[in-house]
């Protein structure tokens, strides 16, 4: 899964960048809700194509979204929306999975914590 490896990173990226001095719950806004990941119909149509499946990312985003929501809202006629739709769900996946993001949820991330919680994400690639 490629993709996963290259969300990753760029999770790891956006920690190193945006960790220090904002709080854990924070993160993942940061990271992946304050900008697009794929700007463009096209780029969006090809990573999708290339890494997921246009339809496993619609399936996904709606099982999302239904769960977390009670309804879908995502354009799935836009192919920018949905990828960045599945990014910003993976990008939660992929955080979940660190023990010190975990337990300094609710507190302002100091060096010491970007750097264990970079440590614990670089573990999955």
């Amino acid at each position: 899964m490629k993709h996963i490896r290259e969300l990753v990173e760029y999770a790891i990226d956006g920690v190193n960048d945006r960790g220090e001095e904002n709080y854990g719950c924070d993160l993942h806004h940061y990271i992946f809700n304050e900008d697009y990941y794929i700007i463009g119909t096209a780029l969006a149509k090809e990573w999708l194509e290339k890494n997921v499946g246009v339809f496993n990312a619609i399936e996904e985003i709606k099982q999302y979204e239904q769960s977390n929501f009670g309804d879908c809202s995502t354009d799935f006629s836009d192919a920018e929306k949905v990828v960045n739709m599945f990014v910003y769900i993976k990008g939660e996946e992929i955080l979940e999975r660190s023990s010190t993001l975990n337990d300094k949820w609710n507190t302002r991330l100091e060096k010491e914590d970007v750097e264990n919680i970079i440590e614990e994400l670089e573990q999955l690639i």
